[in-house]
């Protein structure tokens, strides 16, 4: 039976000063991480080693594992599913580009237990700029006012994925010609008759896109963002 075990996983792209401050925020939760890292550069793959040596973390390249080019998140998505499960946890993601606070992973994990007849399948922590108000993916929860269901999607920000949810789906059946998973993960739940719950009261410091800046275009330059997702079959969920 779960009971609030957790295997938590980061996946990294670059940006290393980001992802190491991420890092050591977990670590100084006093949780044990592994870290995806998905074809940085070879110096960040080294920093990445480096904090390994220091930290304790466990670090996949996935350039061990696959010549499959960046993004990796299907495989990513598979292998830490296999992991969980063997473990009898629950998986939880957190995002480089997320800085959790000392108690934002066990808060996720308490969100699973005495819910009587409720099915959990996810929970996230809100998302917050630095002056604390909420920010990308979850805007629409600037207008809730507590914590709760909600059938809107979760990003994989920081986000725990349940057991339960990962035993009812076997992530080999993602569709391999996209790049991102979350709104589909996060729907799939939904039809698979679990809720989903957004912590309102848990929120994690987030910086969008810091791995992958050509995505900033969403906001500075919307036209040429979405020529570049659609003509270019880029960012695919």
């Amino acid at each position: 039976m779960v009971d609030g075990s957790v295997h938590i996983i980061m996946p990294v792209k670059d940006a290393m000063d980001q992802a190491e401050q991420a890092i050591r925020a977990v670590v100084a939760s006093g949780h044990s991480l592994t870290v995806y890292d998905d074809y940085s550069s070879p110096e960040n793959a080294e920093r990445l080693d480096a904090l390994r040596a220091e930290s304790g973390i466990e670090v996949k390249h996935l350039r061990s594992y696959t010549d499959h080019p960046s993004p990796n998140y299907r495989w990513t998505l598979i292998d830490a599913q296999r992991e969980a499960v063997a473990k009898g946890a629950h998986l939880v993601i957190i995002e480089s580009d997320v800085f959790v606070r000392p108690d934002t992973i066990d808060r996720l994990a308490e969100s699973t237990k005495a819910k009587g007849e409720r099915r959990i399948g996810m929970v996230a922590a809100v998302t917050t700029d630095g002056e604390g108000k909420i920010n990308f993916p979850y805007e629409y929860a600037r207008r809730m006012t507590q914590d709760g269901q909600t059938k809107k999607r979760l990003s994989f920000c920081c986000t725990l994925l349940t057991n339960e949810l990962l035993r009812a789906y076997d992530f080999e059946q993602l569709d391999p010609e996209k790049n991102w998973y979350d709104v589909f993960i996060s729907h799939l739940s939904v039809r698979l008759g679990f809720e989903n719950i957004l912590q309102l009261s848990n929120p994690v410091l987030h910086t969008p896109h810091s791995s992958r800046p050509w995505k900033q275009l969403k906001y500075t330059n919307p036209l040429l963002y979405y020529w570049r997702k659609l003509i270019l079959r880029r960012d695919k969920i």
